[in-house]
């Protein structure tokens, strides 16, 4: 054990901290009311009483928050899934001892193989450093000013991404509207067509007149994924953030069900995809060469682009960009909770068709702008990671003793300790008078009714 800083003293928590169940209540009665209702992850409704009337700090109890800490307001319910904490807040700094339960392993006592699940037996002897109470006020007063710092740059970073969702979805009209090649298109041939509001050297095309093949894929049945397949059956959900993401739960079909019963969804490497059952719609896809063939699922349209006509990187951003699905919004039908866009609405769907030397150029711009993104967003997410962990650097710190400084005129935190336990026991003796009085109350209350 490392040395303890001038005036800290390590302890058990039950040195510090009693914990009793809170009370059960209802989904029922959870559903009207302004007091906050706190189970094991912070509140989960609302009710019209509660059962603590002070900012109380609560433990979850048991499961998946087991061990997880929160400081209620002033009014509160505290259910039977977290624990009511008590302790003697004329010693110790409520929001330092947030702070430090919330740092503290709670569960690291807990040796259940099923639902993880804490008790006082557990909780109690895990042993804490405790400072002066001064030392706690500053602690907590150091952790307020930079903990805010810490959720400043946090917000900051958690917002970049929607920003970089945004720079992608300009990019991706741009390119589909003739503006990102302006200046490669030169002064000649920047004139717009009246109409279309596209370059004069543009087309708008069906999708069925620039593509050799626009087919949504079939239903399999007689259960074939258990048949010892080796042909992969792509699904709605092996598309994720506009890429095929194979890795996540795949299934395969038999090639004879492959090449027979689903001969019409047959699918190569660069074939683009799209959703056509949602909500969601328009996820979108480039079919890899991890396999040389594939199947589809019937919720799935595949594109297949004539290369003479068109570009399948070009004609996947025109699906990114997402004009067909804002197309035919107000004709999808569906059932209940359910929307559909129909094989023939893909196939009469709008591409706007450059000449191909101006889909190159799209392609390698849209890609190298992209690729800017692509970058960014990683180092946010490496940003991310370390502010994080930061918080729990700074509470590592300041429970080593090295957030503020010590100042020797503090009462030593043994002698805090001292004065804990001695509160406890008067507080002991006043509530067993308490209720020794409350039972001598109630024998003089029935000897009076029988007189």
């Amino acid at each position: 054990m490392s040395e303890l800083p001038k005036g800290w003293v390590e302890c058990e928590l039950k040195q510090l901290i009693s914990i009793t169940s809170g009370k059960n209540l209802t989904q029922k009665k959870m559903i009207e009311g302004t007091t906050p209702v706190f189970g094991g992850n912070g509140i989960t409704g609302w009710h019209n009483e509660g059962n603590v009337f002070k900012p109380t700090i609560v433990i979850g109890r048991v499961g998946f928050y087991c061990g997880s800490v929160y400081i209620t307001p002033e009014n509160a319910w505290i259910t039977d899934n977290a624990f009511i904490t008590s302790f003697s807040e004329a010693h110790i700094d409520r929001e330092f001892l947030y702070w430090l339960l919330k740092f503290t392993d709670l569960r690291q006592n807990d040796s259940s193989s099923a639902q993880p699940v804490i008790s006082g037996q557990k909780v109690y002897p895990i042993q804490v450093k405790l400072p002066p109470l001064a030392e706690q006020k500053r602690i907590v007063e150091k952790l307020d000013e930079v903990l805010a710092q810490v959720d400043t740059i946090k917000a900051r970073l958690d917002g970049i991404p929607s920003l970089l969702k945004r720079f992608r979805q300009s990019v991706l009209a741009s390119a589909v509207s003739g503006k990102l090649t302006e200046e490669w298109r030169g002064e000649e041939k920047r004139i717009l067509d009246e109409v279309s509001n596209l370059p004069q050297s543009w087309q708008i095309k069906a999708a069925n007149e620039v593509c050799i093949k626009v087919q949504s894929g079939s239903t399999p049945r007689n259960d074939p994924f258990n048949q010892g397949g080796t042909v992969p059956f792509l699904k709605v959900y092996n598309i994720v953030n506009q890429k095929v993401d194979f890795d996540y739960k795949p299934q395969f079909v038999t090639t004879d069900t492959h090449q027979d019963k689903l001969k019409r969804s047959i699918a190569f490497p660069g074939d683009v995809l799209m959703n056509i059952v949602g909500p969601p719609l328009g996820k979108v896809a480039i079919l890899t060469d991890q396999y040389p063939e594939w199947n589809l699922n019937q919720a799935i349209t595949l594109f297949r682009a004539n290369n003479e006509l068109l570009i399948n990187k070009y004609l996947y951003f025109v699906l990114c960009e997402g004009a067909l699905v804002r197309d035919v919004m107000p004709e999808t039908k569906g059932s209940v909770g359910q929307i559909n866009i129909s094989l023939t609405q893909c196939r009469e769907s709008k591409v706007p068709l450059p000449p191909l030397e101006e889909q190159k150029e799209i392609v390698r711009l849209v890609g190298q702008y992209f690729a800017f993104a692509d970058t960014i967003e990683a180092q946010v997410k490496k940003a991310q990671a370390r502010v994080n962990n930061l918080t729990q650097s700074i509470l590592a710190k300041a429970f080593r003793g090295e957030l503020v400084p010590q100042d020797p005129n503090d009462e030593p935190a043994d002698k805090l300790l001292e004065r804990i336990a001695q509160a406890r026991i008067e507080a002991e003796t006043l509530a067993k008078a308490a209720k020794k009085a409350e039972t001598a109350r109630k024998k003089t209350e029935k000897a009076t009714a029988k007189g």
